[in-house]
């Protein structure tokens, strides 16, 4: 195969079957660690306990903030009744073990870690302690019925005590339980509890190591001078000032772009900004954000892929005592993670090793292999730390491009996005034009509803999913064709329309632009209904408890309907993600200039059975402040097929004398885990827009939030 010929979703499209299809002895579970030190117990990959009762949990997920390298060791330490003082936790390497059951693949992302691995995970501890259990029993020569477990001892009914430690040898030679038995939830002694992180203090003393922390000898960094565009082409390079710049070893060009590589990073990026580039755009040269809103709204319009089709639209429209329509817009999005890209790649002969702060572990072993023409078995990922993720780390170009330099350059090298790279480097939020129209009864309540959604697909720009038989792409529709409102007559459905940007994950993917729209809407329908928000929400989810009980929690302990300062207005939302139910109440006020100011938000959340709640209520803080950030400033714009923003100076997020007072309420549950990174970024916005429509009578309906038409005369 011809690597440099290779485009970044061909090998996403190749890559990542190759990756689901690999399988190869376990290091962890097998005998390197056995033969060496003979006094481990390891009967699965996730765990292992060593003779001293130190209990070392595997993570087969990638930590970017979201707390999987205490979670996971939680799952396992529950059920495994361990010393949580003595529970240590490493980063597993690329194998199908540790492959995410609801993904097929060794990758993070969706909200899936703890919900994948709520039940393997704690059979793995199960199984585990019936064996310790039972090597205890067979040296007290009692039945293992008469033993317990706690806090890292198998305890017999006569007072009778042995660490877990001293059992390692007799218990490695049982064999191990296909189904344990799995404890009560009324008996967890670790899940449910707040649990200080363990990855918490390498982060504090510097001993963490993210990504760009990635030292390898003899390694060169390398900056691109990316595509402006996907399918954009370096048509003329003049490199000779680049290669004047004391420290510049190579300059090289791959289909992403022209790399400098350099002895440092500041040689490397004053090499990269004196390249003289003539790029061909193609057919991107005249993409505009105006053309591309334009188009989402063509789509919109004449949506015909349906997703929801009930009732009787026509005739409900036709009987109506009251019509309501709204368009609503969001514009493309960047992930903007704190730690710009990077990955150091080093191909040596057959062989290709990555550190990275990757969520695609899995797949990357796939595609790099394909890079470096080795097989699979031949590349070696080694996950760090990610300082952010968001989605944009589940992409493979970082890793790709750091892998081809280092092949054609002969050398270790680390690829560093600049921060202004990231901004223009692709993989952005899908921007997306939704029409509604709903007719009321004459008491206010809908009897139809209608929506048309426009946006580039998700899907096929993954490289590794299909869009269905009826046109629908999922994400294009997750928060508007599974709303909960209890609406007889209903239309809803995708008009896909490409404009020409990458589009990719982001944080709660569709529902962080489709939850704003559709929650807007809904407040506008009670509005015309002359209805209180909350109120007219509650009668409409009749049938559906769990959104029901967090939209009562929210709204009670935010004190809904009782007297604000002057001046402070409330507004609500709620919403499904990713399995968890999130209700959000804001407070807002607005300065003489249309600037919104949220004081405080108050969210109820029902994630089902919960790990960490602490975790949680970082979580649903974090999802708040990403929310509120697109919400009042993200956008990325085009003009002749360039993004127009660079840093943060003009793609701003929240800062911390703008940050809003959150409290967090957990709903008791006995459901199955949800997840908790994403749910709450996606009430945020339709909360505060309708708290801006409670105190100025005026409803915005774009992203972000156009402040100009709220200044006060």
């Amino acid at each position: 195969m011809d690597t440099l010929q290779t485009t970044r979703r061909g090998f996403l499209k190749s890559g990542t079957g190759a990756a689901l299809s690999i399988g190869f002895a376990l290091p962890l579970a097998a005998g390197r660690l056995e033969a060496a030190t003979p006094v481990v117990f390891a009967p699965n990959a996730w765990l292992r306990i060593t003779g001293d009762g130190t209990v070392t949990v595997i993570c087969g997920s990638a930590e970017m903030g979201q707390g999987v390298l205490t979670a996971i060791p939680m799952l396992v330490a529950e059920e495994l009744d361990a010393d949580w003082k003595k529970v240590r936790v490493e980063q597993s390497p690329v194998d199908k073990a540790y492959d995410n059951p609801m993904f097929g693949m060794q990758a993070t992302g969706g909200s899936t870690t703890v919900r994948a691995h709520w039940e393997p995970l704690r059979k793995a501890g199960a199984a585990a302690r019936e064996m310790l259990v039972a090597a205890a029993a067979a040296q007290w020569k009692v039945p293992a019925g008469e033993c317990r477990t706690e806090a890292g001892q198998v305890i017999h009914t006569s007072g009778k005590k042995l660490a877990y430690g001293a059992l390692v040898p007799a218990a490695t030679k049982l064999p191990v339980p296909a189904e344990p038995k799995l404890k009560d939830a009324k008996d967890f002694r670790i899940l449910g509890k707040r649990t200080n992180r363990l990855d918490t203090p390498g982060k504090i003393n510097g001993t963490a190591k993210f990504g760009i922390d990635a030292q390898v000898p003899g390694m060169l960094i390398a900056v691109m001078a990316r595509a402006p565009q996907p399918g954009a082409k370096a048509v003329k390079v003049d490199d000779a000032a680049a290669k004047a710049v004391k420290g510049v070893r190579q300059v090289i060009t791959i289909p992403h772009g022209v790399a400098v590589l350099a002895d440092g990073y500041w040689a490397a990026k004053k090499g990269r900004d004196a390249l003289k580039i003539d790029w061909d755009l193609g057919a991107a040269k005249d993409l505009s954000t105006a053309s591309a809103m334009a188009l989402l709204a063509q789509g919109a319009g004449n949506a015909d892929a349906i997703a929801l089709d009930a009732g009787n639209v026509k005739d409900a429209a036709a009987t109506s005592a009251k019509a309501v329509d709204a368009t609503y817009e969001a514009p493309y999005l960047a992930h903007a993670c704190m730690e710009p890209l990077n990955c150091t790649a080093w191909v040596k002969g057959d062989t290709v090793e990555i550190w990275a702060g990757t969520q695609s572990q899995g797949p990357n072993q796939g595609i790099l292999s394909q890079v470096a023409s080795v097989t699979p078995a031949k590349v070696r990922v080694n996950t760090l730390l990610l300082g952010g993720g968001f989605g944009r780390r589940f992409a493979p170009d970082f890793t790709i491009d750091a892998t081809l330099l280092s092949k054609i350059s002969g050398k270790p090298v680390k690829l560093i996005y600049t921060r202004e790279d990231d901004m223009a480097a692709g993989f952005y939020r899908p921007a997306a034009v939704a029409k509604f129209e709903a007719a009321l009864d004459d008491k206010g309540q809908p009897t139809m509803l209608k929506c048309g959604v426009g946006s580039p697909s998700i899907m096929a720009a993954s490289g590794f999913m299909k869009i269905p038989d009826n046109g629908v792409d999922s994400f294009a529709m997750e928060g508007i064709a599974d709303h909960p409102y209890d609406i007889a007559n209903q239309r809803l459905a995708y008009g896909r329309q490409e404009p020409g940007p990458q589009v990719w994950f982001w944080r709660s993917v569709g529902h962080s632009q489709n939850i704003f729209f559709m929650e807007s809407f809904i407040d506008e329908l009670a509005a015309a209904a002359k209805a209180d928000p909350y109120e007219y929400r509650r009668a409409l989810l009749s049938k559906q408890p769990r959104y029901k009980g967090v939209l009562e929690l929210a709204a009670q302990k935010a004190g809904w309907g009782s007297a604000l300062p002057a001046g402070v207005f409330r507004g609500i939302a709620v919403a499904q993600s990713f399995g968890s139910y999130v209700a959000e109440v804001v407070e807002v006020s607005l300065a003489a200039d249309g600037t919104p100011k949220v004081h405080r938000v108050v969210a109820a959340v029902d994630c089902g059975m919960t790990v960490n709640p602490q975790t949680i209520e970082r979580q649903i803080e974090g999802g708040i402040v990403y929310g509120l950030s697109a919400a009042l400033y993200g956008r990325i714009d085009f003009k002749d097929g360039r993004v127009q923003q660079g840093n943060f100076h003009d793609y701003p997020v929240l800062r911390l004398t703008e940050m809003p007072k959150v409290e967090v309420h957990i709903v008791a549950s006995s459901e199955k885990p949800g997840g908790i990174g994403e749910p709450g970024t996606p009430p945020i916005a339709p909360a505060v827009a309708n708290a801006i429509f409670a105190a100025t009578g005026k409803r915005l309906r774009s992203l972000p939030f156009d402040t100009a038409q709220l200044k006060k005369a």
